[in-house]
């Protein structure tokens, strides 16, 4: 607005003393600064005041007094006489008649009559109401323009408010109009109408000078109404005008309207020029107020107004230089910033004698330490105008630019993050370079780094310097992977720019070329010193980075540098929380030591850490040398993860490797069992959070590759050992309690049955220890306890002893495992004793099952017996798995080889040794069965003490089939039986060790049902049927291969079936039970038809007690059965018609209890008996089978009689 450049506004010094009422304030303004704001204070004097204090009264007269003098308050006095509610009615009747009539003419104006001259010769010879009414007739007519112009901006030619002469009258009219008629006049409007007329910022201030309060309102509403784009039209540039006089004149406020620009993203300039005028009170502030809103609004959150400022930037960019446009007065001030912290004006021409090179070269002095920080912001600022906002630098610009970015900053913190922030905005704005001699500036810079970044390491004191930055962007260069240059470069600017990848194509020359060839990037890289105590917590780009990069890109195997020392001296070097590119970084090593860089060199593969390495970062770890830095569990945990990924990666690659005819070498066992795996994975179970991935990726590898570490049953016990209850007891135990040697352990154990006292307190005192504390005392507790097996040793011992090894069980369970099955071998008496490996105990699992006989019967050690065999048998299937995927793919090749020309020979060895593993591991698991169901067997001691396998299901049904003898059924008889059942039956070792057993029988069926399908075909004694039908849950998916059994074509498993399944149908009385036992009922009347006699008293004999319970189970069975065991009757009758005694009473009963069973029971009262004297049934049993067949017949019936009326 410069049509009001001549006139005076209201200085901020009189807004604050009207703003504050500061009567000595304003006693001491000038003359013409007071004519400004006498409307409101000579309506403050005479208007009665709401303050009704001394003071107020003391003030106003001082405002009286200052009125005195002047001439002009005496025109103001008159205006405020004037009737003004008449005023405002005429104004709203013209409102009325202008809405009416889209707009009137002046003829037809009620609020001024038909003028004779212009505007300002009415207004100099009118009254004071006229003056009014002219004033407010031109105000409204403006106004409801501005209304009906739909936001397009006009600029209204009015006389009265462009004459010179009557500004100030025009003001004074002006302010009483909207002091006394508010609501027909808002402030708010006014302000907005005022911008349509010349002069009108000054009237703005003028009416907000005399109206203080209103400031923020006339502001805000002057914002909201402007435009989105400021500097586009006319009307945004005079409403920025007006609204940086209104700051100019209440300063205090100018950040606050600034914050109300960026909040509606309008009037963008308006933001840049109260920056610019504002004046911080610290003239000192690192960086300027300029830089740091402007970065805000680029570099913020907010992507709306970032869209908004960018937009600005690039519109301003194509209009003409203005030396009046803020983008330029901005742009001005920015470089003049810049050129203020350059070292000094230097040129980019490079003098032939090399000078720059020294450090105090003519042309390199350095940048100043306190400006430092404020150049790094500069360099941020830049680069998201350019990169984000689009800005396009001048020749100027980019000089100066250019200039900056190659000083050489203080070996501080700050000049680090200089440095990369001008490398980056070297590769994002490669363009500011465009002259050979910028280029050579750039080199020798480049060249700078390199030389000076392990000073500046050292003397800033900070491990993310520059120089890994530059060694990763030359590796990304030789790589070719600019994309993630690109990545880099935004993730260190901190901003997101879109950076053309050919673009680049320059730099890469100049990196690849001249600066770092690859073998000079992979030498340099090799002596970067680690990270020293390298965590989570040191961000920035660390060696660690480059060399990730250069093992991906095969740089060290394609040059033949050995980076195995440094990548084991950095994993020694690590801590909590572990650094996210130390499982990338060995991934990658273990890959370029399997994987050849190409085909036609297979030997250019990197070298594994060795053995000894590895050792001694255990070893360590469990004091074995005392004398090293224990190393922390974070590089424990990742040497644990190198070897599990190596050796699970070997194995995967064994095919690739085998066509190469390479074999790397894989660590040996006898590594391995010196590895405490569990023990460590145990510790990062509770470090996951400072771990991130790599707990579970340790977890995955051990399910794979060491399944009998990962048992159910250990992580459960691990949960007992670590819960609530044991580390309130330990909290519990007095610090001063005594500490018991292994020593002192083993002493208590030799004294063994006598000194069970003693050695209980030292067990006790050991189960207040962690599991970690336990391992020196687990050779001492192992050796001994085959003394635990002999007599008269206290229960509570045993438990104890127990307890003890599941807690040890899960920190060294392999270890503890092996030295458990040397220690419970059979006496040097009865067998040599053999030590045993580790590896003989995968190989065959069934070696912890011949340990002493006497642990069969001792249920606190059979515990321990069953969980290392199960342990085992899982062990040999991955150790199968192994060793097949180890040697098969070589011995495929050699077998390629040596038989040429003969098809589909080289794929039957694979098939076959597939097959013989399979059919080994089958072997192990039924064998260990076997053997397990042949422990639960009592001894002939047991058996003459009275135990028995059936009293397992004694107390769950009636009589067990195939039990009862003939002719003594019936309720006395079963009483008889429950009787005879030895007192604490139940509560012998015996059925401990059963339960124990078939809890694990439980587990392998349900994890292979084909080995409960195995064992079942190869049968075991009848005897045991009751124990594990009744034992083993599980069993009953034998009910889906008994059809199966009964069509095998041997004899003894089709009795076994049927025996096995009247003992399911008893436990489970399922629908598919009913259809299974019709199926055998059925197989049974085949079989009689096509048996010989012999055969035929083998079969039914030990198979129709089973009957029985077939009935008792499913009584709709009873005609079947009935049948059945007539027509067994009628042709044993048959065979025996030609002896001497005639047996057709004996089939005439059969009819009769097959038709009329109850009425035979219950004639008399009891079952009828047979005819036949005892002695005589004896001697016929004794000659002819068919005739003792017979009477099992009718004693089966007896029995299912009986059965039936024992359930009534």
């Amino acid at each position: 607005m410069g049509d009001s450049a001549g006139l005076q506004f209201v200085s901020s010094y009189a807004f604050e003393a009207m703003q504050k009422v500061d009567v000595v304030r304003l006693a001491a303004l000038s003359d013409p600064e007071l004519r400004l704001l006498l409307p409101c204070l000579v309506r403050m004097a005479l208007c009665a005041p709401a303050d009704q204090s001394e003071s107020w009264a003391q003030d106003k007269k001082l405002i009286l007094r200052l009125l005195s003098g002047v001439e002009a308050v005496n025109s103001i006095v008159a205006l405020l006489s004037v009737d003004f509610h008449a005023l405002e009615q005429d104004a709203r009747k013209e409102q009325q008649l202008s809405s009416g009539l889209q707009g009137g003419s002046n003829a037809e104006s009620i609020l001024v009559s038909q003028l004779q001259h212009g505007l300002t010769l009415e207004f100099e010879h009118s009254d004071p109401l006229r003056r009014l009414r002219l004033t407010l007739s031109e105000l409204l007519a403006i106004m409801n323009k501005v209304a009906d112009s739909n936001g397009e901006f006009f600029l209204k030619s009015s006389e009265l408010f462009e004459s010179p002469v009557y500004l100030e009258e025009v003001a004074d009219v002006l302010c009483i109009l909207q002091a006394e008629l508010p609501s027909l006049l808002p402030i708010v409007d006014v302000a907005e109408a005022l911008l349509h007329v010349r002069n009108g910022d000054w009237f703005l201030c003028l009416l907000v000078a005399n109206v203080p309060d209103s400031f923020n309102e006339v502001c805000r509403g002057l914002i909201k109404n402007g435009e989105r784009q400021d500097e586009e039209s006319v009307g945004g540039r005079r409403r920025t005008e007006a609204l940086r006089q209104l700051c100019q004149m209440n300063p205090s406020q100018a950040l606050n309207i600034r914050a109300m620009v960026v909040e509606e993203c309008h009037l963008p300039g308006l933001g840049v020029a109260l920056t610019l005028d504002y004046k911080p009170d610290a003239a000192d502030e690192a960086v300027s107020p300029l830089v740091s809103y402007v970065s805000g609004l680029l570099l913020g959150t907010n992507s709306k107004v970032r869209t908004w400022f960018s937009m600005f930037i690039r519109n301003g960019q194509q209009r003409k230089r203005e030396s009046s446009s803020v983008l330029w007065q901005m742009r001005r001030q920015l470089l003049l910033e810049l050129v203020a912290i350059l070292p000094r004006s230097r040129s980019t021409h490079v003098p032939n004698n090399g000078g720059m090179e020294e450090e105090g070269g003519s042309g390199y002095s350095g940048l100043r330490e306190e400006h430092v920080v404020k150049a790094s912001a500069l360099l941020r600022l830049y680069c998201a105008l350019m990169g984000i906002a689009g800005l396009r630098p001048t020749d100027e610009e980019a000089e100066q630019l250019l200039q900056l970015m190659t000083s050489r900053p203080p070996a501080t913190p700050a000049g680090v993050r200089f440095v990369s922030l001008s490398f980056c905005k070297l590769l994002a704005f490669p363009t500011l370079v465009s002259t050979p001699e910028q280029e050579q500036l750039m080199v020798m810079w480049l060249s700078w780094m390199i030389k000076e970044e392990e000073y500046f390491e050292s003397a800033a004191g900070v491990s993310a310097s520059f120089g890994e930055m530059l060694l990763l962007v030359a590796m990304y260069f030789h790589s070719n992977q600019l994309s993630s240059i690109i990545e880099l470069v935004c993730s260190t600017l901190g901003m997101k720019i879109a950076i053309k990848p050919s673009s680049l194509s320059k730099m890469k020359t100049i990196f690849t070329q001249e600066i770092f060839t690859e073998q000079v990037v992979t030498a340099h890289a090799v002596r970067v010193a680690v990270t020293n105590n390298l965590s989570a917590n040191i961000t920035g780009f660390l060696p660690i980075h480059c060399i990730y990069q250069l093992l991906r890109s095969r740089a060290f195997t394609k040059h033949k540098v050995s980076i195995k020392d440094w990548i084991y001296r950095q994993l020694c070097e690590t801590t909590t929380p572990i650094h996210t590119q130390l499982i990338p970084l060995i991934d990658a090593y273990i890959n370029s030591i399997l994987t050849p860089a190409s085909k036609a060199n297979p030997e250019a593969t990197n070298q594994p850490i060795t053995e000894q390495e590895i050792l001694i970062v255990f070893q360590s770890s469990a004091g074995v040398s005392p004398g090293r830095q224990r190393y922390s569990i974070t590089t424990q945990l990742l040497i644990l993860y190198y070897i599990l990924s190596y050796e699970e990666n070997l194995l995967a690659s064994t095919k690739q490797l085998a066509l190469m005819q390479k074999k790397p070498k894989s660590y040996s066992a006898a590594l391995m069992d010196q590895i405490p795996i569990k023990y460590l994975v145990t510790q990062a179970q509770g470090l996951q959070q400072e771990l991130g991935g790599l707990h579970s990726a340790l977890l995955r590898l051990l399910a794979t590759n060491y399944p009998h570490l990962c048992l159910v049953e250990d992580w459960v016990c691990a949960e007992e050992v670590t819960g609530t209850l044991p580390l309130l007891r330990k909290m519990m135990l007095p610090s001063n309690t005594c500490r018991y040697t292994q020593r002192q352990l083993h002493q208590a154990f030799q004294k063994l049955p006598s000194g069970s006292p003693r050695l209980m307190r030292i067990l006790e005192h050991l189960t207040l220890l962690s599991p970690g504390d336990l391992i020196p005392y687990a050779e001492a507790l192992t050796a001994n306890m085959a003394l635990l097996l002999e007599p008269a040793v206290p229960r509570r011992i045993l438990q104890t002893v127990n307890k003890l090894w599941m807690g040890l069980n899960t920190v060294m369970p392999r270890r503890l495992w092996v030295m458990t099955v040397n220690a419970l071998q059979p006496s040097a008496k009865l067998l040599r004793q053999q030590r045993y490996t580790q590896n003989d105990l995968m190989v065959d699992p069934l070696i912890v099952l011949r340990c002493d006989q006497r642990v069969y019967r001792c249920p606190p050690l059979m515990d321990i017996v069953l969980h290392m065999l199960n342990g085992y048998l899982l062990a040999a299937k991955a150790y199968l798995q192994c060793h097949l995927k180890e040697t098969a793919d070589f011995d495929r090749q050699s077998q390629t080889v040596s038989s040429l020309g003969v098809p589909g020979q080289p794929d039957t060895p694979e098939v076959t040794r597939e097959e013989l593993k399979n059919a080994l591991l089958s072997a192990q698991d039924s064998a260990a069965v076997q053997i397990l169901l042949e422990v639960c067997l009592p001894t002939s001691e047991e058996q003459q003490l009275g135990a028995t396998t059936d009293s397992l299901l004694r107390s769950i049904r009636g009589p067990v089939p195939g039990k009862s003898k003939q002719g003594s059924l019936g309720p006395a008889a079963k009483g008889g039986v429950e009787a005879a059942e030895p007192e604490g039956g139940l509560l012998s070792d015996l059925r401990e060790v059963q339960c124990l057993i078939c809890c694990l029988l439980h587990q392998m069926f349900i994890a292979d049902p084909n080995i409960a399908k195995l064992v079942h075909f190869q049968g075991y004694p009848q005897a045991l049927l009751p124990l594990t039908v009744a034992g083993i849950p599980s069993i009953h998916i034998c009910l889906d291969f008994i059809p199966e059994l009964l069509a095998q074509p041997q004899l003894e498993k089709q009795i076994f079936a049927i025996q096995l399944l009247s003992y399911l149908c008893t436990q489970y009385a399922l629908p598919k039970s009913l259809s299974v036992a019709r199926l055998a009922i059925s197989v049974m009347g085949t079989l009689l038809t096509v048996l010989t006699r012999a055969k035929r008293f083998l079969f039914f004999m030990p198979t129709l007690p089973c009957l029985v319970a077939f009935c008792q189970a499913f009584p709709p069975l009873y005609d079947d059965v009935a049948a059945l065991l007539v027509q067994v009757g009628q042709v044993c009758s048959s065979d025996v018609a030609t002896k001497a005694r005639d047996i057709d009473p004996f089939i005439a009963r059969l009819q009769y209890l097959k038709e009329k069973p109850l009425e035979a029971v219950v004639s008399g009262g009891h079952p009828c008996k047979l005819t036949l004297p005892q002695k005589t049934a004896e001697e016929l049993g004794g000659a002819d089978p068919d005739v003792q067949l017979c009477y099992c017949i009718e004693a089966t019936f007896m029995d299912i009689i009986s059965c039936t009326l024992h359930g009534l």
